[in-house]
């Protein structure tokens, strides 16, 4: 039987993941996995749910339990699950608890090793003390931050343990064959399925995959440092923002670029005073490939910044400038095409003094930027990510994304962005 598909449905509505959950079983999905905000969110009525739906289908409850072992056992194989979760940090007597439970109910425990230090030690462990199975398990808040999947710890737990290992975070039709051929038994997949537009081909993509076929896809993918363009240029402002938690946002510049165009790189900081072009056009001759140059101005009205050092920094291989003051030569600039965001637009232009600096800490529209922070730009606006946070907020806004995908595809087939929410049941009770 094995390896096996197992689909994760990582949810708040109930409705909802039982139409996506019918297109996953159809496109190969073995075994159901009621997750946790699923059962956060509905209960166990979400669990007797999907019993009913799929009698002949494996039913695993993720209530990653830490206390109450046999209680919440009880619950869930009460409910109709075959398999409930444990968390591996739980107390030995709380998993033992739990599989006592779960065999007098007809159930099975798995134990989820996520943050366990030594999985190997803890996997030998809790073998010992009766459990079925072993999950290794990435957090999706350790998958944005660009972790490595754990193949070598896949392997080592599979040499030292004689129950079946399943592994879930992050795992896409590209390298799930990599997990089955390093001993993973069950394959668990929330987003790689979820998020698609046909969740009947991502889950059949996934099947093959597992059975040797090579699998090209960007669905969930993670990325890190070293992508992180091709990351960023895969998401809007209005993505990052909703990842960011509203952070990063720059107020009171207007985008001047063509439709669809974005501005994305690392940020080169430069600070002057009215009018004096110096050190911004000085800055130009310190552009490394697809920098941004980003110029502090206090918000000045006199032009530091025109066509002819448009020309030049394109030439030297910016992607963009930034201006919290004025620029000029508007018309020319987006004739060719180089992204530029300015507080307003004026004719004139003042004098190369050469007060400020470049490459200091300054602040634009509201927000501290320093060398190196990423700064994404669109018609939407503009957003800048702390260097030491980028990594994440890419991931986070590419889920973002591709959750806005998924919902656009449930509103093409006749429901609403309010009932695909389920709004007015999740509003505030009062």
């Amino acid at each position: 039987m094995w390896p096996v598909l197992q689909v994760a449905l990582d949810f708040m509505q109930l409705k909802r993941s039982t139409g996506i959950c019918q297109e996953a079983v159809e496109g190969g999905a073995d075994w159901i996995e009621v997750g946790t905000p699923l059962l956060k969110s509905e209960g166990t009525e979400a669990i007797r749910t999907f019993r009913k739906l799929y009698p002949g289908k494996k039913i695993i409850a993720d209530t990653k339990t830490m206390d109450t072992g046999g209680f919440e056992v009880e619950i869930a194989a009460k409910s109709g699950a075959d398999i409930i979760t444990i968390l591996g940090l739980a107390d030995d007597s709380t998993i033992s608890e739990a599989v006592m439970a779960a065999r007098k109910y007809g159930a099975e425990v798995e134990i989820d090793m996520i943050n366990v230090a030594d999985k190997v030690k803890r996997s030998i462990e809790v073998e010992k003390l009766g459990v079925s199975y072993i999950c290794l398990h990435m957090g999706i808040d350790q998958q944005m931050k660009g972790d490595e999947p754990p193949i070598d710890t896949l392997k080592k737990v599979v040499e030292s343990t004689n129950i079946p290992i399943a592994v879930a975070g992050g795992i896409t039709a590209e390298n799930a064959g990599e997990y089955v051929k390093a001993g993973a038994s069950i394959v668990i997949v929330g987003g790689g399925i979820t998020k698609a537009t046909d969740i009947r081909a991502s889950a059949k993509a996934l099947k093959d995959a597992m059975n040797g076929v090579d699998v090209k896809t960007d669905l969930a993918k993670k990325y890190s440092e070293d992508n992180l363009f091709e990351a960023f240029s895969r998401v809007s402002t209005c993505n990052i923002s909703d990842a960011f938690h509203k952070q990063g946002i720059v107020l009171g510049l207007t985008p001047y670029i063509k439709h669809k165009q974005k501005m994305i790189g690392r940020a080169l900081t430069v600070q002057t005073t009215n009018g004096d072009w110096a050190k911004p056009v000085e800055a130009i001759d310190h552009v490394k490939k697809g920098d941004v140059i980003v110029v502090d101005v206090g918000g000045a009205p006199v032009a530091v910044w025109g066509e002819l050092a448009s020309n030049s920094a394109m030439i030297m291989g910016a992607n963009g400038i930034v201006i919290d003051g004025a620029i000029r030569d508007i018309d020319d600039i987006l004739d060719l095409g180089f992204p530029a965001f300015a507080r307003s637009c004026v004719p004139n232009a003042g004098e190369p003094k050469g007060y400020g600096g470049i490459g200091i800490e300054i602040k634009i529209g509201g927000q501290v930027v320093r060398t190196g922070d990423w700064i994404i730009g669109d018609e939407n606006g503009l957003i800048v990510v702390p260097k030491e946070k980028a990594v994440e907020v890419a991931n986070r806004a590419l889920a973002v994304h591709e959750n806005e995908n998924r919902t656009r595809e449930e509103i093409r087939r006749g429901s609403t962005l309010s009932k695909v929410n389920e709004l007015c049941k999740w509003e505030p009770v009062k």
